[in-house]
């Protein structure tokens, strides 16, 4: 017999390892239109999981799943740093979401044990991880779209070319 799960049903997750991040305060991560994440760091595993990084070498990118455990509250929309236009929370990168979770494709350089070094992170640090999974899409490049972000950047390129062009004349 199929039980259903209840939608209010609640979840218990336990993290497997913390990221060590250069940003200790959310106002240090780059943030706002062309932004690139490049900064080093790495994703300290439980010792007690180390065997489930078996194999994990073998992949150029990560993604993480994470907890926003500084954030508090949520709210519906909000305006990004990308953008001055409003936004649904899902259709953003927001922290502040109905439940916490973050989401980062790192490219991984390198693992010692149950450390994985690793390029990209955008988290604080001391950050509960809650999984890892390597990266894989099917999706070629050209088939992606960007949504309000791609109109975002379009429209400040086109503020920063005027800016840029403005102060050649001043």
């Amino acid at each position: 017999m199929n039980e259903e799960r209840s939608s209010t049903a609640s979840l218990t997750l336990q993290p497997i390892g913390v990221v060590r991040s250069p940003y200790r305060h959310t106002s240090e991560v780059p943030k706002g239109p062309g932004t690139r994440h490049a900064a080093e760091g790495s994703l300290q595993i439980r010792a007690d999981l180390e065997a489930g990084l078996a194999d994990i070498e073998g992949f150029s990118h990560l993604i993480v799943i994470w907890v926003f455990d500084r954030s508090e509250g949520f709210a519906l929309t909000g305006t990004p740093p990308a953008d001055n236009r409003p936004h649904g929370v899902f259709a953003t990168r927001s922290p502040r979401r109905p439940n916490p979770i973050g989401l980062t494709v790192v490219e991984l350089l390198g693992r010692e044990g149950s450390v994985l070094r690793v390029r990209g992170v955008d988290m604080l640090d001391g950050t509960p991880i809650l999984d890892i999974k390597p990266y894989l899409s099917s999706v070629p490049p050209e088939r992606l779209r960007r949504g309000w972000l791609e109109e975002a950047e379009a429209r400040n390129a086109c503020s920063s070319a005027d800016a840029a062009g403005n102060d050649a004349f001043r």
